[in-house]
């Protein structure tokens, strides 16, 4: 059984639709703690991998071990990351880009995200 999710959280978590640049509430967010998918409460990514890339979503350089699963986008031309416990849309990871050492950016959706505090 999942979490209710609002008609917004549904059309990106199900229907995998992007939430626009800078208005997600975990954008610019720096609390410690873990990042869990919205839908199923799955441990996704961990605060201090976080980092701002500038791009309008919060980004993390990498995942907690198991969480994630890459797929070929509908495109053709990304690479599509989803909860591996109940399939949810996340965002896209990308490579290459020299932001971080690990050299890598997953680009999430923050109404795919639920933060739980170390606190």
């Amino acid at each position: 059984m999942y979490n209710k999710l609002t008609p917004q959280e549904e059309d990106v978590i199900v229907n995998k639709a992007t939430e626009a640049p800078f208005t997600g509430e975990y954008e610019d967010h720096s609390q410690k703690g873990v990042y869990v998918c919205r839908q199923c409460n799955t441990p996704l990514y961990r605060s201090e991998d976080k980092f701002d890339a500038r791009c309008g979503w919060p980004s993390f350089d990498d995942e907690i071990s198991g969480s994630v699963k890459r797929v070929t986008d509908s495109d053709g031309m990304r690479i599509e990351i989803i909860c591996v416990t109940c399939g949810g849309h996340l965002g896209h990871v990308f490579g290459g880009e020299g932001f971080t050492k690990k050299d890598t950016r997953h680009c999430v959706n923050s109404l795919s995200l639920k933060f739980l505090s170390d606190v």
